[in-house]
């Protein structure tokens, strides 16, 4: 099993993740999304599995300098802005196996776990 975690490194949010599948013993990667953006192609594959809306990072300024037409955007239009500015995307964004599982650290333990730790 491979676990990617997409985000950035000063989110309290994903220091949190890490730190729980550190506890964990899990084998993970972090990619740095303000460095290494993910690409059109890896994006479109996470709406698909996922959809936009819990991508969206919505605390985030980038969010907030997009105006009211984003209320009534396909996901299509989300993949291209998601692609052109990664600080669109929510984090901590979790890639197992090559497919999207879990946006965000909010979950219950047990949905962590089977989740995020089950192989």
């Amino acid at each position: 099993m491979t676990l990617k975690v997409y985000g950035i490194p000063n989110c309290g949010t994903c220091k949190k993740a890490l730190k729980w599948l550190d506890d964990a013993g899990a084998t993970y990667e972090f990619i740095n999304t303000k460095e290494h953006p993910p690409d059109k192609a890896a994006i479109a594959e996470w709406v698909a599995a996922l959809t936009a809306k819990p991508m969206r990072n919505t605390s985030g300024k980038s969010y907030r300098t997009i105006g009211e037409e984003k209320k009534t955007w396909t996901d299509e239009q989300w993949v291209e802005a998601f692609a052109a500015d990664a600080m669109l995307l929510k984090r901590p964004l979790f890639v197992r196996d090559g497919k999207a599982v879990l946006v965000g650290f909010r979950a219950k333990e047990e949905v962590l776990q089977n989740t995020l730790l089950a192989g």
